[in-house]
């Protein structure tokens, strides 16, 4: 980030940043393409395509994004028409609407959230080895259901 001199004066020595950098679409935006980022995504605006991150993302209450998302965590305030897929926590809050399916290791979901499609849980590799296979919950505004066992 910074370059700074060493005790001889003739030589340079360079230091870079491995942190990486958030991204914020704008309420009152409309992005149409995929988006990939290894740092953290925040949508507050409108996104026709898909999310590919490496942290975690947000959408807004006003965010709303029509495509697949994918990354490490999730939360979700906005509306989401398509699939969404977390490595670890996926949250849904406030009156977020999700029309597609989920797959998550950890959920945790609102009463308020309106949710429509299949929604699979996995667990660590070991705890699906002991296991067999993971639940698959079918669920509407209504009713959850276990399916598949």
């Amino acid at each position: 980030m910074f370059n700074s001199k060493s005790k001889s004066d003739n030589e340079i020595v360079s230091s870079s940043s491995t942190a990486t950098g958030n991204s914020l679409i704008g309420a009152g935006t409309t992005i149409k393409g995929d988006i990939s980022s290894n740092g953290d995504i925040r949508i507050d605006g409108t996104l026709k395509g898909n999310i590919i991150g490496g942290a975690k993302v947000l959408i807004g209450p006003d965010g709303v994004v029509e495509g697949d998302i994918e990354g490490n965590q999730a939360d979700v305030l906005g509306t989401v028409k398509g699939k969404v897929v977390v490595k670890d926590l996926l949250t849904l809050r406030g009156k977020a609407v999700i029309t597609g399916n989920i797959q998550a290791v950890k959920l945790q979901i609102e009463p308020t959230v309106t949710f429509n499609g299949q929604c699979h849980m996995n667990g660590s590799s070991s705890a699906k080895e002991e296991k067999g296979k993971a639940a698959i919950f079918e669920m509407s505004t209504d009713s959850a259901r276990a399916v598949g066992e």
